[in-house]
């Protein structure tokens, strides 16, 4: 047996901080800036309480004038700071874009798992990467210069007379910058990233399972359905938790093409919207401007409740995937 040196105890002992510190940064900074936003929601938490959660009037008063007081909190008068508006924008924005993201997902990893080999496929996958690393705000100039005029010449329209009998999808058509614009624009940026982590996944699905499946008799999409999906779906589901999370938490190129919406629920598909997080990188600034700081801690409170929603969303694929794991040790 080889004899241990005082020097590579040391290194031992230093490489086993190291490893955890590591190990427990990502915990330390998700503590850290969810106690500091939470400190930071605190006073509108006390001046709004439970209404931060119902009200759709986002008001920050007049910052000129007379203050008021509630629960011993000091605010302009007038000041009235709701998020539903930004909840509901940021959720159906994000469910409209997985909507769109996920058959498209599943279709083109499919393709690039199965179908598509040598130098295509080799370009291809690079296509998708790069996709996912072009910055937010050259899609929203996309947005701007080519989505948004085609929803409001084209798609809008048409979208009306086959599906204007549905409420949703009836009324006006506005001017294209809107939920359908938000939820397109999401789309694009989240298929990369579910496709990518969908195609990895549908890579690891055993050769001979396949092809055995083949063998019996099975369809191609038979063999996808029965053998290839199931046995990625705890990844998958995973996949598509990640995809909803950069949804919601997207800013730039929804706040472009969004409209901005403030004070008035959507209305229809068409509807100008705003999202938790646009909104936040909005009114930062003028609400730098309120000398009481509650704008700044009704900002705060936002961010908290966004990051809350994406943390239950994350946890709800976890739920959704564990009592099948079980299921399986059972089977086993």
């Amino acid at each position: 047996m080889r004899k241990v040196s005082k020097a590579a105890k040391a290194w031992d002992r230093g490489f086993r901080v190291l490893a955890a510190i590591g190990a427990a940064s990502p915990a330390v900074f998700l503590v850290s800036i969810a106690a500091i936003v939470l400190v930071e929601s605190i006073p509108t938490i006390r001046f709004m309480g439970i209404h931060f959660l119902t009200e759709t009037r986002w008001d920050m008063g007049n910052l000129y004038g007379a203050l008021t007081h509630r629960n011993g909190i000091t605010a302009p008068a007038g000041a009235s700071y709701g998020a539903l508006v930004f909840i509901v924008g940021t959720l159906l924005s994000s469910i409209i874009a997985l909507i769109i993201a996920v058959p498209v997902s599943v279709g083109t990893a499919l393709i690039l798992a199965y179908r598509v080999r040598g130098p295509l496929g080799f370009l291809l996958n690079i296509l998708v990467e790069l996709l996912a690393g072009i910055p937010s705000v050259v899609i929203g100039l996309w947005g701007i210069l080519v989505l948004v005029p085609w929803i409001a010449n084209a798609f809008a329209p048409f979208l009306k007379s086959i599906l204007g009998f549905i409420p949703f999808f009836g009324g006006q058509t506005g001017t294209g910058y809107s939920l359908l614009a938000s939820g397109i624009v999401l789309a694009m940026m989240i298929v990369p990233i579910i496709t990518a982590t969908t195609r990895d996944l549908l890579e690891q699905v055993p050769v001979l399972a396949r092809e055995g499946g083949l063998g019996i008799g099975m369809t191609s999409w038979e063999v996808v359905r029965y053998i290839a999906l199931p046995y990625i779906r705890e990844g998958f589901i995973g996949a598509v938790a990640l995809g909803w999370g950069r949804a919601m938490g997207e800013t730039m190129a929804v706040l472009m093409v969004s409209g901005n919406a403030t004070n008035i629920l959507p209305q229809n598909l068409y509807s100008p919207i705003s999202t938790m997080a646009a909104f936040i990188a909005n009114q930062l600034d003028s609400a730098e401007t309120d000398a009481s700081g509650m704008a700044v801690h009704a900002l705060s409170e936002l961010a908290l409740l966004l990051l809350a929603i994406t943390l239950a969303t994350n946890l709800v694929a976890r739920w959704l995937v564990r009592p099948r794991r079980r299921e399986g040790v059972v089977a086993s």
